[in-house]
């Protein structure tokens, strides 16, 4: 991709930052969108609250990547945490794609964050871009946060969904917060550990977003998890096989309700997601397997 300017809302989060490194690494000019006063020409300030975005600092973004979003993971989800995470996506989506379809020269393209979530809990059943929205909380955010997009699809600007599943990564997200567990001998599998976990590298993730800005044919859903999807059994393994500690402490689901409440179902319900479309578009993932997926995030 040759030098692009490139808006990036949700740049503090984990792919987000990594997502940056990467640009800036390549030569690319990075736009951070802020919430707080802007620190210098590559901020800008908006409140996706409030609907409110500096519009004129877009201007120039050939490319424009929304990642924002309060963690799923981050906090028991209380009524009150499960509006935080709707409408940071929703209203943020909305925000920045009213914004992005009014500028004068929109950008070629608008890349917005999704998540495989959007399937809800499919057991066994693999599942791809085709099939359709599961039942539940999740799934009735993730339908909503990419319907938030319409603005910048009307507009006529290519508009691509990143499903993203679980981010395997050293520090952040779900898998942040295993590493330490299993590194200490205390990790084990959850439930009965028979639920599928369609992960993804970190590498991999920013790779993915990087192929669906550069290829102007994209657009729509794509899943951006690894090819194999794998149960929380062998995640489990592979796990204590790499950092070389025993998984001994079985979490029952029980115990996992208790401790975190409705989010109980996310973490033992079943996703076994694949990237059909990803695959098809040619991209070759460089951490297929899990193994190598955590060697690379040690």
């Amino acid at each position: 991709m040759e030098h692009s300017r490139i808006a990036v809302a949700g740049s503090s989060g984990l792919i987000g930052s990594a997502l940056v490194r990467s640009l800036l690494a390549d030569g690319h000019e990075v736009v951070r969108l802020v919430r707080r006063e802007p620190r210098g020409a590559d901020e800008v300030r908006w409140d996706p609250a409030r609907g409110q975005v500096d519009a004129p600092g877009l201007a120039g973004c050939d490319v424009v990547v929304n990642l924002a979003g309060a963690g799923v993971g981050d906090r028991r989800w209380t009524p009150e945490y499960k509006r935080l995470i709707r409408d940071s996506r929703v209203l943020g989506t909305a925000t920045l794609a009213k914004a992005v379809a009014e500028l004068p020269e929109p950008p070629r393209v608008f890349v917005n964050g999704s998540a495989i979530g959007y399937y809800g809990d499919t057991g066994d059943r693999i599942v791809d871009e085709d099939s359709p929205a599961g039942q539940g909380f999740l799934p009735s955010v993730c339908v909503e946060w990419e319907a938030a997009a319409g603005p910048v699809r009307e507009a006529g600007v290519r508009t691509v969904f990143a499903r993203t599943g679980l981010v395997v990564a050293r520090e952040g997200g779900a898998w942040g917060r295993m590493f330490p567990l299993f590194k200490a001998g205390l990790g084990g599998r959850l439930g009965n550990g028979r639920q599928y976990w369609s992960y993804i590298a970190l590498h991999d993730e920013v790779a993915a977003i990087r192929h669906l800005v550069e290829h102007d044919t994209l657009v729509g859903p794509f899943d951006l998890t690894a090819p194999e999807p794998l149960t929380n059994n062998e995640i489990t393994e592979a796990m204590g096989r790499v950092l070389h500690r025993p998984t001994p402490f079985p979490v029952p689901a029980a115990v996992l309700r208790v401790a975190l409440g409705e989010m109980a179902g996310d973490v033992l319900g079943s996703q076994r997601a694949v990237p059909k479309r990803l695959l098809e578009s040619g991209f070759t993932f460089r951490y297929p397997g899990i193994d190598e997926a955590i060697r690379a995030a040690e």
